[in-house]
């Protein structure tokens, strides 16, 4: 029997633990921070990655360090590499 947590995806993350508490939308984050829509959409969706400017102007929007976002990423990315490896 797995016991273990799954780990959460950076998208689910944006969305649900700082996007819908506040009620924000796609183009209210891309306005505030100025991403564009597309490049959100796209981390939502998974399909690109969180750079170190994306986790500047995501922190500064949020209120958390500039570099929480992709510090969180690569934690995400190293949970999922030990996962991975644990299963072989």
């Amino acid at each position: 029997m797995n016991n273990k947590i799954p780990t959460p995806k950076i998208s689910e993350i944006l969305l649900e633990e700082f996007m819908k508490p506040k009620h924000l939308s796609v183009d209210d984050v891309a306005k505030g921070t100025s991403i564009p829509i597309s490049h959100i959409q796209n981390i939502l969706h998974d399909q690109c990655k969180i750079n170190f400017d994306i986790s500047v102007k995501l922190g500064n929007f949020f209120g958390v360090s500039d570099r929480f976002f992709i510090n969180l990423q690569n934690d995400i990315k190293r949970r999922q590499a030990n996962l991975d490896n644990s299963d072989k």
